[in-house]
């Protein structure tokens, strides 16, 4: 190991991958998602030469294996729906343990599923290998607009700051007695939903002003930073196109 360690959403590590600049790994991981899309679905063997990519950086990242699999069941909530795909398609149906699933939604759910959890593992891999701010950096090096790099930057910072205080929540209503065991206490919990947002847009508002009071023009200030090296770029890119002669090659199979 390189002497990695955690943090919210970072392995903080001397890899080669977080070394690599933040516009490369950015564009890599565009260029990796888009060939991902651009695989049909019904090519399993290409999905799972684009799993062993993402597989081969995640253990070339010493990213604990805990840490990626927590960030990536957050992607369980918006695939759910292709669980119903094979009951609500049409064509030709197969009979499973007695129900009988359409053969197209199968393969719609599959896809579904296979793209979104490979896009999910390496936006998780990217992430988890950059800082923040360089992260935000490299946002703006490939010419993101300002006011979505702004919007992001916000959300990153304050996103821990928000959790602490829905923690902190919490504990005081536990000290209380609040255990939810019956749908007559959610009430409870959605006051305490409302008072987190009024919080939390009360902070905003206090950091707005502080941000103001300190010559703050609606835009970050700019770092430069030198251009990265040729073959960084050869590195950084060389999963992506790995991927693409894959789907290439799934097309043409």
């Amino acid at each position: 190991m390189s002497g990695t360690h955690a943090h919210v959403v970072t392995v903080h590590g001397h890899t080669p991958v977080h070394r690599l600049p933040a516009r490369v790994k950015l564009a890599a991981l565009v260029t990796f998602v888009l060939a991902v899309v651009a695989t049909p679905g019904r090519q399993m063997w290409a999905f799972a030469i684009h799993a062993l990519l993402v597989a081969g950086v995640l253990v070339f990242s010493e990213i604990p294996l805990s840490f990626f699999l927590r960030r990536v069941a957050l992607e369980v909530p918006f695939v759910l729906f292709a669980v119903f795909l094979p009951f609500l398609g049409g064509g030709e149906r197969l009979d499973v343990a007695g129900l009988a699933l359409s053969v197209d939604g199968l393969w719609a759910a599959w896809t579904i599923v296979a793209k979104g959890t490979l896009g999910v593992s390496a936006s998780v891999v990217v992430v988890a290998t950059t800082e923040e701010a360089h992260l935000l950096r490299g946002l703006g090096e490939l010419r993101v607009p300002k006011v979505m790099v702004a919007i992001a930057g916000f959300m990153m910072r304050y996103i821990e700051v928000v959790g602490g205080e829905s923690r902190r929540m919490r504990i005081a209503m536990s000290a209380r007695g609040y255990a939810p065991r019956r749908f007559g206490q959610a009430r409870a919990l959605a006051v305490a939903g409302g008072s987190l947002f009024i919080r939390a847009y009360e902070r905003g508002e206090r950091v707005h002003q502080a941000m103001l009071a300190r010559g703050y023009s609606g835009e970050m200030p700019e770092i430069e930073k030198p251009e990265p090296a040729p073959h960084a770029w050869a590195v950084g890119m060389s999963i992506p196109a790995a991927a693409w002669l894959m789907a290439l090659s799934a097309w043409v199979s």
